[in-house]
């Protein structure tokens, strides 16, 4: 099991990778056999390759993650963030309010990542920018 300062690492790089557009480095992060359920209810992205493409288009959109309260370890083998998705949409300018949570593997890569928000977590917070 990696340790909580790992899985803490993995996520920051995470972010960080989502904000310099890396989508190649995002997908470097998971485990060859991880899932991504975005949001949860949604169909699984299973496998680096569709966990790629997905985070290509993600940030195609031109969305910018930035952490609303420090990354949380645990006792185990997971981990989870909240964080706010600001995008720019044909409406305005947006924020989307989520909570992440990653489980690891022992070489400390993700497993799964589930991002859990909903409709109401979308806000609308201006003009187009």
């Amino acid at each position: 099991m990696p340790s909580e300062t790992a899985m803490k690492a993995a996520m920051q790089a995470y972010i960080d990778g989502f904000n310099r557009a890396d989508a190649q480095g995002i997908a470097d992060l998971y485990s060859d056999d991880a899932t991504v359920e975005d949001p949860v209810g949604s169909s699984l992205k299973s496998g680096k390759d569709a966990i790629r493409k997905f985070y290509e288009h993600s940030i195609a959109t031109g969305a910018k993650l930035k952490l609303a309260a420090p990354i949380r370890g645990s006792h185990g083998n997971s981990a989870a963030m909240a964080f706010d998705v600001e995008l720019n949409m044909p409406q305005g300018a947006a924020v989307i309010r989520v909570i992440d949570v990653m489980t690891f593997d022992d070489a400390g890569r993700f497993t799964s990542m589930r991002a859990f928000w909903g409709p109401g977590d979308m806000q609308m917070s201006g003009a187009p920018t």
